[in-house]
């Protein structure tokens, strides 16, 4: 596992707020980039995954937020757009590989629609509303815009937030470790 977490970029990595760029074509490489993000994220117990998080630079996120050790569900959305994002402003405390050792109350919308290309380069819409998927999917497209759930954060709670962090790492969080928020 000790690989997996070398493999995760951490804050305050300047690569987590750069924007990424759109994946032109599905290469073997691209496969592999996604299978190699799904083996970081399930070995972290993450529930999403983006490209920049592990220093890629393009626009590929991963999710699975039901998994169990039996069963697992993943989605691998290339340059996704999110084309819908309304309903109730809801509150929810979001947890990051690249923030280890706090949990982040993030507001975000509770309804939202993603439209996105599959490993086969198909064109999916992916909708979620009031549960994790749809906060999922918020999180982790944030990311491909150089966005983090600290960013979302007025500037006092931020820096007191970034604090907490930086307390977290020197007490020797790992991706994949929060707090009860």
């Amino acid at each position: 596992m000790a690989d997996e977490f070398n493999d995760i970029v951490v804050a305050p990595d300047e690569r987590l707020a750069t924007e990424c760029a759109p994946i032109e074509e599905i290469t073997p490489e691209i496969h592999a980039l996604a299978e190699r993000m799904l083996n970081d994220m399930y070995a972290t117990e993450g529930c999403g995954l983006a490209a920049p998080q592990i220093g890629e630079l393009i626009q590929m996120v991963v999710i699975d937020v039901d998994y169990t050790d039996k069963k697992r569900n993943p989605f691998v959305l290339i340059n996704p757009k999110i084309v819908v994002a309304d309903g109730e402003e809801r509150e929810f405390p979001e947890g990051c590989l690249s923030f280890p050792g706090i949990t982040v109350r993030v507001s975000r919308p509770s309804h939202v629609v993603v439209q996105a290309y599959n490993l086969d380069g198909d064109l999916m819409q992916y909708e979620a509303r009031d549960n994790l998927m749809a906060v999922c999917l918020q999180h982790e497209i944030d990311h491909l815009h150089g966005v983090t759930m600290v960013d979302h954060l007025r500037p006092l709670k931020r820096a007191a937030k970034m604090q907490e962090f930086k307390e977290a790492l020197q007490a020797g969080a790992k991706p994949g470790d929060t707090d009860v928020d």
